[in-house]
């Protein structure tokens, strides 16, 4: 039976939003190697298509071009070296730099007839046809000269790493990207692309960027940053994860029909679709009751602004009503703009704690005037989510989020029904109070294993601020739930952002207190789906187009001029690169809770797309699509 166009549309966003492990990648290759396709040849095509495209995308003629290639020994390198050889039957100038000892003899083979040449850098090298460095002098001399190569080439092809590395580069892949790429971290620029006078070759990465950690998503030692990613068959966990995800440009995902419907991805990423369908449509017997209630013991004496903006953002995010405990100039200040907000405990469907609320110590160093009862309301309400309550009686009480202020007064563990929403340093901080060592740069490094680490050691779903934000909890089984939504823009960096994503997170919640607590394992998604809609807020705020992640662009191999004339009608539509439309402009963190309503209509509204991204062409053109063309923006 021919799957219909439904299916096949679900399927394509679940291969752009779900990424899997190198062993399971190479599970789901086996099936198809076995049966004699020839996955190589497919990948060699498709990475020869994108290329031709991203040489015309920069005003350069592919016939003519001076592409060089850095094949390492593996099926990467293979992939890298028929897809030359395509370019170079093309007219394309092709040199290889083989960064090995070895080389795919096929692919070498096809290369070298279409009028390829190739360079071997290491001394040991075994490569037909190819002569090797004598000695440590001329592999030196040989090095130097492929280095200038790169340099003045049109387009670097990175094929030097597959997804079997482990840990950083080594030896001459490792000198090659420390030159040509980055030594370590992150590269020091602007959050956008600049695609005006940019100085250098363009570089087309094969599968991943050399240097990446594939499975843990970090950057361990030197890497090559790509323009253009294509990877094969299905999504890398590096492809999606911070920081790894930063450096690999716009990706492209090569459809081979991989059937994933037996596996459970490594990491998965928020969407609109599944952001709809975790939000409470309002019904025609709804009570403000019904629509749930969210409580909030945020702001201070210290911090007025907090309480305010997680109110906000909280009486914005589709519920029935909020109720705020804190110290009355903060109420006052609350029912000024928010008249409908009741005061003091009452019912409630979540608790959001924390936003705006001192550390202990902050609080004991401003003084015996500012102990308003905060710390001690919170610490009451936690207590209540420890992990030794009877499991009937934690559900029944209401989800928590804890934040900022809240995170100093966590008992010893908690369950998968409280949400920790720390940034970087409030991570270390935490870590460190059950015994870890680590700092907020440690973090941010490897930002993965730290909230992993964060889970097991307190019970609690964490919520990871960044530019690809990391929602990580309880999945049913021994292994964590991994989450990650980038929608939004870095604008978003701004004071009060994190209160306003703690209401919506609250909103959230409340709106599902029953489903919760039938299922605990529900908090991921509810998480994600609260971060995900408070990042298309700071779209829609910002007006502008740039964001931490873009889901990649699938490539249907049997299709290929379909994807090009795609790539080259959302460029004219564009204009030249549309530079103002693209940054956006600077908001605050009032004008993010006051654009969450058209957030969530506009993610209700769209809930028939699954293609989402995936399917750009099928997008329309009114102003509220600006979030989903995220298409338009090529290298």
């Amino acid at each position: 039976m021919k799957p219909s166009s439904d299916d096949l549309r679900e399927a394509r966003r679940t291969l752009a939003t779900s990424a899997y492990s190198a062993d399971m990648i190479r599970s789901l290759e086996q099936p198809f190697l076995e049966d004699g396709v020839p996955l190589m040849r497919i990948a060699a095509g498709s990475l020869a298509s994108v290329a031709d495209i991203m040489l015309t995308q920069a005003g350069l003629e592919p016939a003519g071009a001076r592409i060089v290639l850095l094949a390492g020994s593996g099926n990467n390198g293979g992939d890298g070296l028929y897809a030359s050889a395509d370019l170079a039957g093309h007219g394309a100038d092709v040199t290889v730099v083989a960064t090995g000892r070895s080389l795919h003899q096929g692919g070498l083979d096809a290369l070298l007839r279409a009028g390829g040449m190739v360079t071997a850098l290491d001394p040991q090298a075994v490569i037909p046809g190819c002569e090797t460095p004598s000695g440590p002098d001329q592999a030196s001399d040989e090095l130097d000269q492929a280095l200038e190569l790169c340099r003045q080439a049109d387009l670097i092809i990175d094929a030097m790493t597959g997804i079997g590395l482990k840990g950083a580069l080594r030896g001459i892949p490792a000198i090659l990207a420390a030159d040509l790429g980055m030594g370590s971290g992150l590269p020091d620029k602007p959050a956008w692309n600049e695609s005006v006078g940019r100085d250098g070759p363009l570089v087309l990465a094969v599968d991943t960027p050399s240097g990446l950690d594939v499975d843990e998503g970090t950057l361990p030692g030197a890497y090559i940053p790509a323009d253009v990613t294509v990877t094969m068959g299905a999504m890398k966990p590096c492809l999606m994860l911070p920081p790894a995800a930063y450096v690999c440009g716009r990706i492209v995902l090569v459809d081979f029909g991989f059937d994933t419907s037996a596996l459970v991805p490594s990491v998965s990423c928020m969407n609109v679709v599944d952001c709809a369908g975790l939000l409470r449509s309002p019904r025609v017997d709804d009570t403000k009751y019904s629509r749930g209630v969210v409580g909030l013991v945020t702001g201070s004496s210290l911090y007025h602004g907090a309480g305010l903006l997680s109110s906000r953002a909280a009486a914005s995010g589709n519920v029935g009503m909020i109720r705020y405990c804190g110290p009355k100039p903060v109420g006052d200040l609350i029912l000024q703009e928010l008249p409908e907000t009741v005061l003091g405990r009452g019912r409630v469907e979540s608790w959001v704690l924390g936003s705006g609320v001192p550390t202990q110590q902050a609080q004991e160093a401003a003084g015996p005037e500012c102990q308003d009862g905060q710390r001690d309301l919170i610490a009451d309400i936690l207590n209540r989510q420890a992990a030794d309550l009877d499991e009937d009686e934690a559900a029944a009480d209401p989800p928590v989020v804890a934040d900022a202020g809240a995170l100093d007064l966590l008992p010893d563990r908690l369950g998968p029904r409280t949400v920790l929403t720390p940034h970087a340093g409030e991570m270390a901080a935490l870590l460190n109070s059950h015994g870890e060592n680590v700092d907020s740069d440690q973090v941010m490094a490897e930002p993965l294993h730290w909230a992993i680490r964060a889970c097991q050691l307190t019970g609690a779903t964490i919520l990871l601020k960044g530019a690809i934000t990391l929602v990580v909890g309880e999945d049913g089984t021994d292994r964590p739930r991994v989450m990650t939504t980038g929608f939004g823009p870095a604008w978003l960096s701004t004071a009060g952002s994190g209160d306003v994503l703690s209401g919506a997170i609250g909103a959230v919640l409340a709106q599902n207190a029953g489903p919760i607590q039938e299922d605990a394992t529900l908090m991921v998604d509810l998480t994600a789906a609260a971060a995900f809609l408070h990042g298309l807020a700071g779209t829609l705020a910002s007006d502008g187009r740039q964001a931490g992640w873009e889901q990649p662009l699938i490539f249907d191999p049997r299709k290929p001029q379909d994807f090009a004339d795609l790539i080259a009608g959302n460029s004219q539509q564009a204009g030249p690169w549309a530079a103002a439309g693209l940054i956006g402009q600077p908001i605050r963190a009032g004008q993010v809770a006051d654009a969450l309503p058209r957030a969530i209509g506009l993610v209700m509204s769209r809930s028939e797309w699954t293609a989402d991204q995936a399917d750009p062409s099928a997008q329309d053109e009114d102003d509220d699509s600006l979030f989903f063309e995220h298409s338009s923006l090529w290298f």
